[in-house]
């Protein structure tokens, strides 16, 4: 049974909450100007290098998931997310048409609750922080247990930033011992919550009863075509694969392969640093993943893979940078076609690309439905049919796809640390979550001439026929 929050917790969140909104009614008069200096600061004192090692490390001890080398590439992300929201207008009127009369106005969305992933503590403080600025938004983080003293020291760099340029330090606050009860209460209590999290996690956010962003689960697959450049799939499968060692819900999770580039596809992997488990290495590779309820067991989440195949019960060079399984099984019962969270990757083959085709909607049948999927080809039809076929929010083209999909310098999507998945993944959005999910919009609609089709127009051939 949940234990319920008690009155020294609620007297805490009340009293942060509280300190939110008085830290808002000090920046509400903020100009344009001043809030984007606000964003610049956070960008540089948060996603400067030095800073940004030093805390994406401290992330990765203190929560033993993740990779401490490679941690410190999502430095870029910050950087992305402070250009997508310079270029954005956040304060009075951001937007006029004058043929329909419209202006709209953006006014703060109020105090949010942002759910910190065990994953990304370093990242998603200062991402949520500079589009919140923005917007003149205050913002309460609560951490992941496993990871809260590195989310406290990421809120306390944000709130010194504030501070230097005379800012209330208030506008981000962090709880320091959180739970589940004083999450919950926080989100009942603030105006809008971030949920970036497991399926538990957002759930308790939709059902919160007050507005929120949540994300679901992930098991990117991914399209090799039968004209793909396999020497660029495969690098690109590694990259996307081993980032953080798989942490993230658009590590690529199945390679559906046509049939003739499969042996060579297969070979250009292992080239990559893949290995290639045999029958006996897979069943025992199973069990080192999955418990006997078919949970995830946390001890392998993340972890390299050599650490993976040693809790597994075999061992595995130390240049191999992944694993990989050959499937042909898909379905919730096979545990190999859902979501992995480690640097294990299935490999199935297709006959031709309407079985590719197939194959997908199986997988996301198991799980992933709404999140993201990727193709390695050339053939402008087979992509649209992929990105039709599909049930997915994002497709990614020729792009590794965990550093593609949530905004890389090389696509056009927004840059975010926060992906929605739609109504597919239980989600209020399928957008990238970004500057225009922090902010309310005010419409104001002037007269125009008259806009209205005569009925011929509008009911075309069945105008005056006999009404049924």
């Amino acid at each position: 049974m949940a234990r319920e929050i008690t009155p020294e917790e609620v007297a805490i969140a009340d009293a942060m909450i509280a300190r939110a909104r008085a830290a808002m009614e000090e920046i509400k008069d903020y100009d344009q100007a001043q809030v984007d200096r606000l964003a610049r600061a956070l960008g540089w004192n948060c996603g400067n290098e030095t800073t940004f090692v030093r805390i994406a490390q401290m992330g990765v001890d203190e929560s033993g998931i993740g990779d401490r080398a490679g941690r410190a590439g999502k430095r870029f992300k910050i950087l992305g997310v402070l250009r997508d929201a310079l270029r954005g207008k956040s304060v009075g009127v951001i937007e006029e048409d004058p043929v329909k009369g419209l202006t709209k106005i953006a006014k703060p969305a109020g105090v949010i609750a942002s759910l910190i992933p065990t994953t990304n503590p370093e990242l998603t403080p200062p991402v949520t922080g500079i589009y919140a600025i923005k917007c003149k938004d205050a913002v309460i983080f609560s951490p992941h247990p496993r990871a809260k003293a590195t989310t406290f020291e990421m809120v306390r760099v944000m709130r010194e930033t504030l501070a230097k340029l005379g800012a209330p330090r208030d506008i981000f606050q962090c709880v320091e011992n959180p739970s589940i009860p004083m999450t919950d209460y926080l989100m009942a209590n603030c105006d809008l919550t971030m949920a970036t999290g497991g399926k538990p996690m957002v759930q308790a956010a939709y059902s919160s009863g007050k507005p929120a962003y949540g994300v679901g689960a992930g098991n990117a697959t991914m399209v090799i075509d039968e004209d793909a450049d396999i020497a660029e799939a495969a690098m690109n499968s590694r990259i996307s694969k081993t980032s953080d060692f798989g942490s993230g819900c658009s590590a690529d999770g199945n390679l559906v392969i046509h049939a003739k580039i499969y042996d060579a596809m297969k070979e250009a992997l292992i080239k990559e640093g893949g290995y290639l488990c045999n029958a006996d290495e897979k069943a025992k590779l199973a069990e080192a993943l999955w418990k006997e309820d078919g949970s995830r067991r946390i001890e392998t989440v993340a972890i390299s893979a050599q650490r993976i195949a040693e809790f597994a019960g075999f061992s595995i060079p130390e240049d191999r940078k992944f694993i990989m399984v050959e499937q042909d099984e898909i379905g919730k019962e096979h545990k190999f076609s859902g979501e992995k969270l480690s640097v294990t990757m299935a490999l199935y083959k297709a006959k031709d690309f309407d079985d590719a085709m197939a194959k997908v909607r199986a997988i996301y049948n198991v799980g992933g439905k709404g999140h993201s999927c990727g193709i390695y080809s050339f053939n402008e039809d087979h992509i649209l049919q992929h990105a039709m076929n599909a049930p997915v929010s994002r497709v990614m083209v020729r792009q590794p796809q965990s550093k593609a999909n949530a905004g890389s310098f090389e696509n056009g999507m927004p840059m975010t640390s926060s992906l929605g998945c739609g109504i597919w993944g239980g989600n209020i959005t399928n957008e990238n979550v970004s500057l225009k999910h922090y902010m309310n919009v005010t419409w104001v609609a002037r007269p125009i001439p008259a806009d209205r089709p005569s009925d011929e127009e509008l009911f075309g051939e069945f105008y005056n026929t006999e009404v049924m």
